[in-house]
């Protein structure tokens, strides 16, 4: 599937002071960049870094005043959806060193805390099965609400609440993953018929690929239901929304607005 993407925002920097920005499709396994620009305010400097993982590129810009950007591209996503219900956990033991992180609690995702609780409410279930019973939990207990969180709420706050928007439901799901000894991480990107449409949130799990005994990946997950992975377009990757904001700023920031638009087109 091809996904269009159209996105602008905009902020004002009442001084001169170093922003990061990570707010383009990356190039990754599963999906393909066929067309990208991207337009800043002229007159800024700006220079390029990889991303956490090396998945995608993050873009640093020094400058003052008023910052526009926009931001188009064609995407094209190759991304299998397999049963994850079916899918077996790797042993810890025989985890890639790089996933090792994903186990541990993260500013958002303080897993240590949900051990009780998935130990009790998950108890039959384990590997992939486990994964899709705590999705479904997810969903049967929790409501989606703009505005009901903000940038200081984390995964414990959103559990106890049972309401959030993407990202919350996010963090819980790479919580209660953790807790269940399985990587778990945040994901950034952009998908089609998210409502109202914006950056979306989703998370990853590392599980058996079943196409290689023995191997594991990364499978991503929609607790809110909104996108799947064959229509979902990858920006970065991070242990919570910490680590893959699209606008991190070192110095006084005025956020001015944000508009997002995703679509579903003809890949002929």
């Amino acid at each position: 599937m091809d996904l269009s993407i159209t996105t602008h925002f905009a902020f004002e920097l009442s001084e001169p002071a170093d922003v990061l920005l990570q707010f383009e499709a990356a190039e990754t396994s599963g999906q393909r960049i066929l067309e990208s620009n991207t337009n800043l305010t002229p007159g800024r400097k700006t220079s390029r870094v990889p991303a956490q993982d090396n998945l995608g590129e993050r873009l640093w810009l020094h400058g003052q005043g008023l910052i526009e950007v926009d931001y188009t591209a064609r995407v094209a996503v190759n991304r299998p959806s397999p049963n994850l219900a079916s899918l077996s956990a790797i042993p810890l033991h025989a985890l890639p060193g790089e996933t090792a992180q994903y186990l541990f609690d993260s500013r958002y995702c303080q897993a240590d805390q949900f051990q009780s609780f998935v130990n009790e409410e998950f108890a039959d279930s384990s590997a992939g099965a486990r994964i899709s019973a705590i999705t479904a939990w997810i969903a049967g207990n929790f409501s989606y609400q703009p505005g009901a969180s903000d940038a200081r709420t984390d995964a414990r706050d959103s559990f106890i609440e049972r309401q959030g928007i993407c990202r919350d439901y996010a963090h819980v799901l790479i919580a209660l993953a953790r807790a269940s000894g399985i990587p778990a991480r945040f994901v950034a990107g952009y998908a089609p018929h998210v409502n109202p449409p914006d950056f979306h949130a989703v998370a990853e799990v590392f599980l058996e690929d079943p196409d290689n005994e023995g191997v594991g990946t990364w499978h991503l997950i929609d607790a809110t239901g909104m996108a799947d992975a064959s229509a979902f377009a990858r920006i970065g990757v991070g242990r919570d929304a910490a680590d893959v904001s699209f606008l991190t700023s070192f110095g006084p920031c005025d956020f001015l607005r944000s508009s997002v638009e995703v679509n579903a087109c003809s890949n002929e």
